[in-house]
């Protein structure tokens, strides 16, 4: 180990250097003005690759953003891994809270602040630099990796969905890793166990055929504006409940075990409130704990809703048409598919009368479950002990990789989800963050990782 150390310790500005750069991309994949950008990230990840020492490294192309491959598979005989992440990131807005520039990073107070941070640009660069500062040492690596990385996560992720349910040889492997979650608390090495699954889309209401003046056709033309949400609050009431039928048909509740393990988890709820979301209150299903109603249960949430005047000054407008962008997290046995059908039933039935409504699918993504008890996890949580100095602890989290289920369903692998970020990191919010100690600790508890399977 005294050697390994020594090697990071040696090339921590070269890493650094490098997710600097690789932060400076802005490969927001929501947004088509930065398609070039997207490839830009793409063509940087395989370069690093081919760096890193690995073989075969290049851009698979198809109907969207390029996959990027790239192999090392010296070592018969012993397992292989698939290593997963994604180099598209979240768009920056609102652009004002940002306390530096969202793609020029900035390093204070031991994080880096840049979009794509944490999610998923340093993570998936542990990754890498692990396999490269093994191969730098040893020439070789003790076990076999594939690293297959996409540039849609942040939009459903359907190109590398496709492609891995139609089981090509090249990604054939033992288990699956992925370096996309956080870790409960600093300095509590973590592994996450399960995620949530999730259906995002559009509420389109249309009233009059054009917007109609206020004074003159107040209180005789439907508003769409009203109507979604009227909508909005037929789905979720005041508690927290979801009101669509059938919602909660094949959510299971958490295990005994589970339970018990939460239970001993250090967490403190007011701090939690102030800390992590600023609000004066939590909200949700009443009686139910943090951990359950964030993990364990689905939600519906509302992300932004258009239509009508929205700039400085007075317009009274009637608006004819309106759109809420809503999404709905999974859990247990929830089906996408199912879930949507529920959810379009109950817009059309929740319709008020004067406009139409209509639900429109972007993207969904299933649930996942894993099951800690396999060789590679259990390796795994002895890697991170072994460098954090701490226990492992397992965890679910309320967020949604959509490749995960597919590795499960068309591979047949479990993914093994070492995250390295923390709980006030930013996520998809101004001031995105990664604390640094966990990027240089996780690229050696990665590469602990591999040797340990290599045993």
């Amino acid at each position: 180990m005294k050697q390994q150390v020594t090697y990071y310790e040696e090339h921590r500005q070269e890493s650094l250097d490098e997710l600097k750069a690789f932060l400076r991309i802005p490969s927001i994949s929501t947004d088509p003005e930065h398609k070039s950008d997207v490839r830009r990230a793409a063509e940087f990840a395989r370069d690093l690759l081919e760096k890193a020492g690995m073989k075969n490294a290049h851009l698979i192309e198809g109907d969207g953003n390029p996959l990027v491959y790239a192999e090392w598979t010296g070592a018969p005989g012993k397992p292989t891994l698939l290593l997963y992440g994604h180099y598209d990131v979240q768009p920056a807005d609102p652009l004002d809270e940002w306390l530096s520039p969202p793609f020029e990073p900035e390093i204070r107070n031991d994080n880096i602040y840049a979009r794509g941070a944490v999610d998923d640009k340093g993570q998936t660069l542990i990754l890498i630099k692990a396999a490269e500062a093994l191969m730098k040492q040893r020439g070789k690596l003790p076990i076999n990796v594939k690293f297959l990385l996409e540039g849609e996560e942040e939009v459903g992720g359907e190109v590398i969905e496709s492609y891995v349910k139609s089981k090509p040889a090249l990604i054939k492997a033992d288990a699956a890793v992925i370096c996309d979650t956080e870790m409960f608390a600093p300095e509590m090495p973590t592994i996450c166990t399960g995620l949530r699954g999730i259906v995002y889309g559009e509420l389109h209401v249309q009233a009059a055929r054009q917007d109609l003046h206020s004074g003159v056709y107040g209180g005789a033309a439907p508003n769409p504006l009203q109507a979604i949400a009227e909508i909005i609050t037929a789905l979720k009431d005041r508690e927290g409940r979801i009101k669509i039928p059938g919602f909660y048909d094949r959510v299971e509740k958490p295990s005994d075990k589970e339970y018990a393990a939460w239970a001993q988890l250090p967490f403190n709820e007011t701090e939690y409130r102030e800390k992590e979301i600023g609000s004066t209150e939590l909200t949700g299903e009443p009686g139910l704990s943090v951990f359950e109603r964030t993990w364990a249960r689905p939600t519906f949430e509302v992300h932004g809703i258009r239509g009508g005047f929205i700039g400085e000054g007075a317009k009274t407008v009637i608006p004819a048409r309106a759109v809420a962008k809503i999404s709905t997290r999974l859990v247990g046995d929830q089906r996408p598919d199912e879930a949507i059908e529920q959810i379009k039933k109950a817009v059309a039935a929740a319709c008020p009368k004067g406009v139409k409504a209509e639900f429109k699918l972007i993207h969904s993504a299933a649930p996942s479950l894993v099951n800690t008890e396999n060789r590679f996890i259990e390796t795994a949580a002895e890697a991170m002990k072994q460098v954090f100095g701490h226990e492992t602890v397992y965890i679910r989290s309320g967020g949604s990789i959509p490749i995960v289920g597919a590795f499960d369903d068309a591979l047949g692998i479990p993914s093994v989800m070492m995250g390295f970020g923390l709980p006030d990191d930013n996520l998809h919010a101004p001031n995105e963050k990664f604390h640094l100690p966990n990027f240089y600790r996780g690229i050696e508890a990665v590469a602990r990782y591999f040797e340990l399977l290599g045993e």
